[in-house]
């Protein structure tokens, strides 16, 4: 019911830890040495959320808002985020909620805080290829038909286009065979059929539409070619998305120039994020702490940055409601 509100969007879902041996601290036991917290979640993104609440808390005791600020908080992220900021979002819309503009706390820098904010995102999607041949023995190859002679013509053809060469704000679409598998056992057995993975990374170029038909007519070229049967399904992790520069990404740059006294770098790189959910709701950024050790082995963050980006924070609001 607020005239505006300020809406954080962060989540406490974590990666998997890895080989729990191979940490220096246990990997859950938020170990503080030497100024440094370690553990899984320190960077990706537990430390952006305590950040941005204890922001919260001095702003509303000190400067009530005129407007609100709305947490959405979500345990559901990093795996398909089926019932996460999705369900808020819709729950939000059935019960009269909404927000103006919001801040994503991902961690968004490469190497040093204030490095860079995220005004979008690369679509994500993976195709999933089945190839079906005719069994037989490798010594008598005209008896059969190979199919994972098929799979990597295949592969080796969708592996070698330039989708483009990128656009005003984001990088080239890239395409990555990520397995190709038989789940054959012998040496001397053709296959009946084979599967791949591939994952594509999509600019504002494209869309999941688009690139399916492109991979349909590929497919179709080479099971003319090798007369296998070859059929594909994918799974759509976003679309890409920008948050035109204006307004909220500047008063979001311009308190992280404040607070570090370095200019970021609007960017659309990386993975996928909760943002994506976000944009159909309202403008949103991501901003956050520096990346480099998330989902890694020994994840940790200085403090000293986390004090910063809870500084960065209060800045946002401050300026936000001013």
């Amino acid at each position: 019911g607020a005239n505006r509100s300020l809406g954080f969007n962060a989540h406490t879902a974590v990666g998997p830890v890895g080989d729990e041996a191979a940490w220096t601290h246990p990997p859950f036991s938020g170990h503080l040495e030497d100024g440094t917290l370690w553990g899984r979640g320190a960077t990706d993104m537990k430390s952006g959320v305590a950040a941005w609440v204890a922001a919260a808390v001095d702003f509303v005791r000190e400067t009530p808002p005129d407007g609100a600020l709305i947490l959405t908080i979500t345990g559901d992220e990093e795996a398909d985020a089926l019932h996460g900021t999705t369900a808020l979002l819709d729950w939000m819309a059935a019960n009269g909620e909404a927000m103006t503009d919001c801040v994503v706390g991902e961690p968004t820098s490469p190497n040093h805080m204030g490095e860079m904010l995220k005004i979008g995102r690369r679509g994500s999607m993976t195709a999933f290829f089945t190839v079906k041949g005719v069994q037989g023995h490798s010594a008598y190859p005209h008896r059969a038909n190979n199919p994972v002679h098929a799979m990597a013509k295949l592969m080796a053809r969708l592996a070698e286009v330039e989708l483009d060469q990128g656009t005003e704000h984001f990088d080239p679409t890239t395409l990555q065979v990520t397995a190709i598998e038989t789940g054959n056992p012998t040496t001397n057995v053709i296959p009946a059929q084979c599967r791949a993975n591939v994952n594509i990374r999509y600019n504002d170029s494209h869309t999941s539409d688009s690139l399916t038909a492109w991979l349909g007519e590929q497919a179709a070229k080479v099971a003319d070619e090798t007369g296998c049967e070859i059929s594909f399904t994918t799974k759509i992790t976003g679309e890409s998305f920008l948050t035109p520069p204006g307004p909220l990404s500047d008063l979001v740059a311009g308190a992280v120039k404040a607070e570090t006294g370095n200019t970021p770098t609007l960017s659309t790189s990386g993975g996928t994020s909760d943002a994506r959910f976000v944009k159909d709701h309202c403008p949103v950024v991501e901003c956050g702490l520096v990346g480099r050790y998330m989902h890694a082995v020994d994840e940790r963050v200085p403090v000293e940055e986390i004090t910063q980006l809870k500084e960065i924070y209060g800045r946002i609001m401050r300026d936000y409601f001013a």
